[in-house]
């Protein structure tokens, strides 16, 4: 019978260095940076005591604004032993963005990098600073190797400021602290809306972390990749925390890129590996794929979006991650509800999302009656236990509308669960097309879609129609070197799905509009194909 883990992250990062210190615990390959269990530790106590020399107290938040840099897992764990909130921040954000999440979350610091993928953190960050926008924001902490900027102190000054701060006064603060404290606030992805900030305690996303580990197989000595980023839950805790519960080894890459990926994996002999669809697809059409070695990997997590069922297979045989498990859930249940089992039949692993997670539970509800829906009987899913957020920070309206009074989670998601407790997510109740009356999910036609052959990847979106109230929309991206069109497409349809579920329109592109931790926003391809299908229309 499964129990919970009832500790903070300082006290799992402790006794793991009882158990493990002298194995690795963190991997930069292209760095050469390789810290042990032990020194692991030891770095996060001099950078907890900068912390506190800082003057950060317990339950202040202090947000993180980099890629995946070895500071931030430091930032990580050291915040955590002594109770400050870390905020991740999207790595796409720009000045609007980062103005909106630090006023909202009252962050008193910023750490941040120099820059990332053509915009100026720093520059981004001063402007913010200099607006009075944000009236809590006190310090802002440059990561690299040059001199900060101006208005910042230097990251590796914190270690002369830890100077002061006594062991006995980082154990009176760690010790001061519960597993049920808030320690992570990480913002909704803002496919929608404005982002709101979910509240995690250690009690939340350790239980979670140990969790998924354990249905994946991750065990003592695994070598997990990380190129997922670790402002999202995929990183921080279903790849970080996770390697810490069990004792693996976490292997970073600092920025994704498919090559760097696997030549990481070669290079350093990884047995797991984590990412979103869109990775996968990515690392096995690079064209020297068939170059690396990567022999060495068995197991991992494919998450954040749909998975497709052609990708789920393509990796097991080519990438030979035989025991790769699928995982769904979102931020707010720490992040995992289900998931697939390394034991599962492949049949399962590619048409489900697996069972609940230990100590979670899990219904089906008809959004229409209220009452719990059937076996394979579609409604939304619910969810509720150890995991479910403590709530949305200064949002209780927000907090009320997703939890309810008996303490459930109401996901917005569709899903149907099977008889052996198997489930399927079959879309967002947001993203249902109806058409003429006829309640179309785009999931279903994807995944159909994905079968042919030249078809790399499919996201379907419904649009206005004047006539039928909405129509289909795919976008498909299509293997290089093929002579795929719309006409082939539609044909390809015919006979085989209904034909109200038949693309009226089917667009090409390269690529997808997407959040930064690998969540396409079809609400920017609905207004993309409106754009398209306008001037379309027009040149007619």
């Amino acid at each position: 019978m499964a129990k919970l883990i009832n500790q903070t992250i300082g006290e799992l990062l402790s006794d793991r260095v009882k158990q493990s210190a002298d194995q690795e615990a963190v991997v930069y390959s292209s760095r050469g940076l390789r810290f042990t269990y032990k020194t692991f530790f030891e770095e996060t106590t001099r950078l907890a005591k900068g912390l506190m020399g800082l003057g950060i107290k317990k339950g202040e938040h202090i947000a993180v604004w980099a890629t995946n840099v070895p500071e931030w897992i430091l930032l990580q764990f050291a915040s955590a032993r002594i109770g400050a909130v870390l905020v991740t921040v999207n790595t796409s954000y720009q000045e609007k963005e980062l103005e909106y999440l630090l006023k909202q979350s009252d962050t008193t610091t910023l750490f941040l990098i120099d820059a990332y993928k053509g915009v100026s953190y720093t520059d981004t960050a001063i402007k913010v600073w200099k607006s009075g926008a944000c009236p809590k924001l006190q310090r802002m902490v440059y990561i690299g190797d040059e001199g900060p900027p101006d208005h910042m102190l230097h990251f590796n000054s914190l270690n002369g400021l830890g100077e002061e701060i006594t062991d006995k006064a980082l154990k009176e603060r760690e010790t001061s602290l519960e597993p049920g404290d808030v320690i992570n606030m990480q913002y909704t992805s803002g496919t929608t809306g404005f982002p709101k900030g979910v509240m995690l305690t250690h009690l939340n996303i350790i239980n979670n972390a140990f969790q998924v580990a354990t249905a994946m197989g991750l065990k003592d000595g695994d070598r997990l990749c990380i190129p997922v980023p670790l402002f999202h839950c995929f990183g921080c805790v279903m790849s970080t925390l996770a390697s810490v519960t069990v004792g693996a080894v976490m292997v970073p890459v600092v920025t994704f890129d498919p090559e760097e990926v696997l030549r990481v994996v070669e290079a350093e002999k990884c047995t797991a590996l984590h990412g979103v669809p869109t990775m996968f697809i990515a690392e096995m059409n690079h064209p020297h794929f068939e170059d690396f070695r990567i022999n060495t990997l068995k197991r991992g997590i494919m998450a954040g979006s749909t998975c497709p069922i052609e990708v789920m297979k393509q990796v097991m045989e080519e990438m030979g991650m035989t025991d790769i498990t699928i995982a769904y859930g979102q931020t707010e249940s720490s992040p995992v509800i289900t998931q697939t089992r390394t034991y599962d039949s492949i049949e399962r692993k590619v048409n489900t999302v697996g069972q609940v997670l230990p100590l979670v539970e899990a219904k089906v509800i008809d959004p229409v009656t209220g009452k719990e829906s059937g076996i394979d009987i579609q409604g939304e899913l619910y969810t509720r236990g150890y995991h479910v957020m403590k709530g949305y920070y200064n949002n209780d309206a927000a907090t009320n509308s997703a939890i309810d009074d008996e303490g459930w989670l109401h996901t917005g998601d569709l899903a149907t669960v099977d008889r052996h407790g198997y489930y399927k997510i079959t879309g967002r109740l947001k993203d249902m097309i109806i058409r003429g009356g006829e309640n179309v999910y785009p999931r279903e036609i994807e995944e159909f879609l994905y079968s042919h052959p030249d078809v790399m990847d499919v996201q379907i979106i419904g649009i206005p129609d004047e006539k039928y109230g909405e129509t289909v929309v795919a976008y498909v991206q299509k293997r290089q070197g093929t002579s795929l069109d719309e006409a082939k497409l539609k044909d390809y349809c015919k006979g085989k799905i209904a034909f109200y579920k038949i693309p009226k329109h089917i667009l090409f592109t390269d690529q997808y509009p997407m959040t930064a931790s690998g969540k396409i926003q079809k609400y920017k391809l609905r207004s993309l194909a409106q754009e398209q299908l306008k001037i379309k229309k027009d040149m007619i």
